[in-house]
């Protein structure tokens, strides 16, 4: 998202009060100070902290219900199951919400592996996404094939792979002596993202290259791999394993799919895969490499529901109160789409139910806001944050994206945006978003998203919750998830710096996703923050200040010299 991941120029911390930039909202004047009502954030914090039922709202979505791939009928589940917690805790107008045709829908049903030769084994595998079903359970011999770069490849195994299973890939180096996978930012880190990176490298907040051509490389690999999959049906394999994880893990997302818009009926995998350990990977590969035979009984069940299923959001209100600011929006979500391999306990069913517990703790009080509180749960964020994006067409904004062929093969979020951005009427009542989606870890503070005026209120906001691990204003930007794209059409977008534990080790896309990677002290934190920034965001008299309307259109002029610098050419 060229305009969301700029890097942008901002001043520092300790600046703020002396040097403040005039508003870039003309309409909404900045107070001096903060006024905060300490009364009901004293009651938010009792509700959250002593009274808490996230972890109600845990077992339910993720024991209940399970992966909620975007498309699927589980999707759907968790979409019809959050409106009726919505209903429950007395949110208005609960509803689902089309952002348009998504693609295929799809399940796992079950995926089973077995060695028979030379020894019995049993293999952890999970079927990749949107991989069609193997004719029931297959027994065959293995063949390894290393990964292939160009067409030229193929030849090497042209009347080799009928009727064999293809163990594709290079086999994983793992590390005999891992470092320990459980994580906590400490304060030299905190300090660290506190501080504004003067080379501009923001790589550690998970901002995405502003690159092209490091994406337009990146996706010609992908479709390099459909190619390669229709490579193995052609010379009628039966089916393919990857490697993906280890530890226990399985590293299970698109990256192990063949190809990434296996999703699209246009470009449906044409031959069933699987994903097994790197160990598992490796103990078949070393067999296969010194000549002994290796035979496995396979079985990926699994079943498409739909060529063309709508993706959804859904959406619930807490209506504002005050007549002249209540068709203002404030606004929270994170994704409720997961992947599959696990249960998608914390990427992102701790986003969700963070958000969900915030909206209870908000009308359990009865709190009567002054402007409208939403809450977003997002499908489609894993394959490009298409539900927010969706959120944003419907309502607020419309981005133009280049129409390069090389740039048709990679997804939106990744996309050259040529602008400009056709602002539609709601813009202007659209206060601020709030995200939520690092994993279960308590919120340490907020990436401010080189929004000055915006980090001098937060810091104001941080006195009363300090106590609870909340310290660190980061005027950096932070990437990869929903927020991003209400930043890219001009609107305040922000996700909280969150404690990361085991999210990046062990759980994102894996396995292991599960309820037990949870930690409930820090999900009642972070829903007891998330609610207080959402009501201080409802109450204030002004909404919140924005950054000037990102103009695309005319980022080319960046890169040509400034008039004046150089002296004229003598002539």
């Amino acid at each position: 998202m060229k305009a969301a991941f700029a890097l942008l120029l901002v001043l520092s911390l300790p600046a703020f009060a002396a040097d403040k930039p005039a508003s870039p909202n003309p309409d909404t004047a900045q107070p001096a100070a903060e006024s905060l009502d300490l009364a009901t954030i004293a009651r938010i914090r009792d509700e959250g902290m002593n009274h808490s039922r996230i972890m109600e709202y845990a077992s339910g979505l993720f024991d209940g219900i399970g992966p909620r791939l975007t498309g699927s009928p589980d999707f759907a589940k968790a979409a019809t199951w959050a409106q009726t917690q919505l209903k429950i805790m007395g949110a208005s107008n609960p509803r689902e919400e089309s952002w348009g045709d998504f693609g295929m829908g799809w399940q796992q049903i079950g995926t089973t592996l077995l060695m028979a030769t030379p020894s019995t084994a049993t293999i952890i595998a999970q079927a990749t996404p949107w991989s069609p079903a193997t004719a029931g359970e297959i027994t065959a011999d293995v063949v390894a094939v290393p990964k292939l770069s160009e067409e030229k490849d193929f030849d090497k195994w042209k009347g080799k792979l009928a009727g064999k299973i293809v163990l594709y890939g290079d086999a994983p180096k793992i590390n005999p002596d891992p470092a320990n996978p459980l994580e906590h930012y400490d304060a030299a880190k905190l300090d660290h993202f506190a501080s504004y990176p003067l080379d501009g490298n923001q790589e550690d907040s998970y901002v995405l290259p502003n690159d092209p051509p490091f994406w337009e490389k990146l996706f010609k690999e992908m479709a390099f791999k459909e190619k390669v999959a229709h490579f193995f049906a052609a010379e009628h394999a039966l089916a393919v394993l990857v490697p993906g994880g280890f530890r226990g893990q399985l590293h299970d997302d698109t990256s192990s799919s063949l190809g990434w818009w296996v999703y699209r009926p246009d470009r449906k995998q044409p031959i069933p895969s699987a994903v097994i350990s790197s160990e598992a990977f490796g103990r078949i590969n070393r067999l296969v490499s010194h000549n002994v035979p290796v035979t496995v009984h396979l079985n990926i069940n699994t079943r498409f529901t739909g060529d063309h299923v709508d993706g959804l959001d859904v959406l619930a209100d807490i209506p504002g109160t005050d007549p002249a600011l209540k068709d203002q929006i404030v606004m929270m979500g994170g994704h409720l789409d997961s992947w599959i391999a696990g249960t998608g306990a914390t990427d992102n069913g701790a986003g969700t139910i963070i958000v969900l517990e915030a909206m209870r703790i908000l009308k359990t009080l009865n709190v009567q806001p002054r402007r409208t509180i939403r809450i977003g749960l997002w499908g489609g964020e894993e394959q490009g944050i298409f539900g927010s994006v969706g959120y944003i067409k419907n309502h607020l904004a419309t981005v133009t994206y280049s129409t390069k062929p090389e740039e048709l093969e990679v997804p939106e979020f990744v996309r050259v945006d040529t602008g400009p951005i056709a602002i539609k009427p709601d813009h202007a009542l659209f206060d601020a978003y709030f995200n939520a989606d690092n994993g279960s870890g308590k919120f340490l503070g907020i990436f401010a998203e080189g929004n000055s005026e915006a980090a001098a209120i937060f810091q104001q906001w941080a006195a009363p919750i300090r106590d609870l691990g909340f310290t660190t204003i980061s005027l950096r930007n932070t990437g990869s998830t929903d927020h991003a794209s209400f930043q890219q059409v001009g609107l305040p977008g922000f996700q909280f710096i969150q404690d990361p534990r085991d999210y990046g080790t062990t759980s994102h896309h894996t396995n292991l996703d599960t309820y037990e990677r949870l930690s409930e002290p820090d999900l009642k934190q972070a829903a007891t923050i998330m609610a207080i920034f959402v009501y201080n965001t409802a109450q204030r008299e002004a909404m919140m200040p924005r950054l000037p309307l990102p103009h695309p259109e005319q980022d080319e002029q960046r890169s040509k010299p400034l008039e004046g610098i150089y002296p004229a050419p003598h002539k």
